[in-house]
């Protein structure tokens, strides 16, 4: 499926088809905020970019938080008086309450139903729930399941360790030919959850191999953390570098079917804000922009009063307004390569809009140069033409415009004026600030 009004490039649907399989590869691992699932989901990005890994102990102090002990589970079910399992982990990894304590026993009717969580408004769906800090067991069920449980009592094992270990978290740094950072964030703390997780992860870690193979002029950070606790730790242990960080996007549920949705980060109207709204709205019609809430994922925390990093969040629905959302329908089915394409296609045209992001000096400043002399100008301008961006660029550069915010004021999309800017660069009409000279007479020469 092809979103509305796009038509993909072969490069794009390439990419769209390696971050689907690598969701199909990911699809299987249990994951939570802390465990082997975590670890072996960072050995599969690592495969393919190079990553740190970095572990951070049970106990640790992150700001107001402290890292949780380390959760691991191997089996879970419910059996009936048969031997049947009847809820089965195996069938599911979404079965058991995430973070549920190790737990054996068999168990009266009554109390069983106190520790099943199910959605009735969707009664063939499993849910996917967490208790990470109350300690407690449970197991998740479709309401179907729930309702075909009448015997007296069942037996019931969460094979699972819950104990002191760590938090893992990795880290891709790309050094550009600036220290000034971009930063990409993905959480990786959910289990089989294609689209509210794994295609977060897929868009950031193709990515980072593309920017591994180009040159750029900012350095880009791209960060794999478990939800929330991730992000606390991450910043708790980095506060000295975050003065670099220039721009941010948290990438999230960003391959469904849905038209792609934009939430601002604190600021409102940083650079990154702006920079993915000219996208949008040169695309086409068919997006959605979200003002800043302190909910969401993990740009609450990027975005908190005592960093307030200019740090949005892509995503196509919203977590929440889908019903697939945190349920055992957010399948391999629900996601489309199509989608995953054209949401890297939004995040490649930002990145080329805050890498070529430049404000210039007029060297002609008094009335229009005479373009046509020069080859520039071949009849009278219309909206959106070549001519009609060299007079945008030529008028606004007065080194307190940048190419963004010229594209802003003109409607014109920023890439033409980018090619008129190296076209009057080209014939020295232009020069980048802090290159200025005085033109003598400020005319045509």
């Amino acid at each position: 499926m092809t979103p509305a009004g796009h038509v993909v490039e072969p490069l794009l649907s390439d990419a769209g088809l390696w971050m689907y399989r690598f969701i199909e590869e990911l699809y299987p691992i249990c994951r939570s905020i802390t465990g082997e699932g975590v670890r072996e989901t960072l050995r599969c990005i690592r495969s393919h970019i190079p990553l740190e890994v970095h572990e951070v102990p049970s106990g640790a102090i992150a700001f107001d938080w402290t890292v949780p002990k380390e959760w691991n589970i191997r089996d879970a079910y419910i059996r009936n008086a048969a031997g049947e399992r009847v809820v089965d982990f195996r069938k599911s990894n979404l079965h058991v309450l995430n973070y549920s304590i190790p737990f054996r026993g068999r168990v009266p009717l009554k109390t069983m139903r106190e520790h099943l969580f199910t959605l009735p408004d969707q009664p063939d769906l499993i849910p996917y729930r967490t208790t990470y800090y109350k300690e407690n067991w449970g197991f998740c069920v479709s309401q179907h399941q729930a309702d075909a449980l009448q015997e007296p009592e069942y037996e019931v094992c969460i094979d699972a360790d819950l104990k002191d270990g760590s938090l893992t978290y990795g880290e891709c740094f790309i050094p550009g030919s600036t220290d000034q950072e971009m930063l990409f964030s993905c959480h990786i703390c959910h289990p089989s959850l294609c689209n509210d997780n794994l295609s977060g992860i897929a868009l950031t870690t193709w990515l980072a191999r593309h920017l591994c193979a180009r040159k750029s002029k900012y350095s880009y950070r791209f960060l794999f953390l478990p939800g929330t606790i991730g992000a606390i730790v991450w910043l708790s242990r980095n506060e000295n570098i975050i003065s670099k960080i220039r721009h941010g996007l948290v990438a999230a549920s960003v391959g469904d079917p849905g038209k792609a949705t934009y939430k601002k980060s604190r600021r409102g109207n940083a650079e990154i804000d702006r920079a993915v709204l000219h996208v949008l709205r040169t695309r086409g019609p068919e997006f959605s922009v979200k003002e800043f809430s302190p909910y969401g994922y993990d740009e609450r925390q990027y975005c908190s009063p005592g960093f307030d990093l200019p740090v949005g969040s892509l995503a196509r629905t919203p977590h929440g307004e889908y019903p697939e959302y945190h349920t055992s329908a957010d399948n391999l089915d629900f996601v489309k390569p199509a989608c995953l394409a054209d949401s890297l296609s939004i995040c490649l045209e930002v990145i080329e809009v805050l890498e070529a992001n430049e404000t210039y000096v007029n060297l002609y400043p008094k009335c229009e140069p005479q373009l046509g002399k020069r080859g520039l100008y071949r009849g009278y301008p219309d909206a959106g033409t070549r001519e009609m961006a060299l007079l945008w660029v030529l008028n606004m550069s007065d080194g307190n415009h940048s190419l963004l915010e010229i594209a802003e004021r003109s409607g014109v999309a920023f890439r033409k004026l980018r090619n008129a800017a190296d076209l009057l660069l080209e014939h020295g009409l232009l020069t980048g600030v802090g290159n200025e000279r005085t033109s003598e007479g400020g005319g045509d020469k």
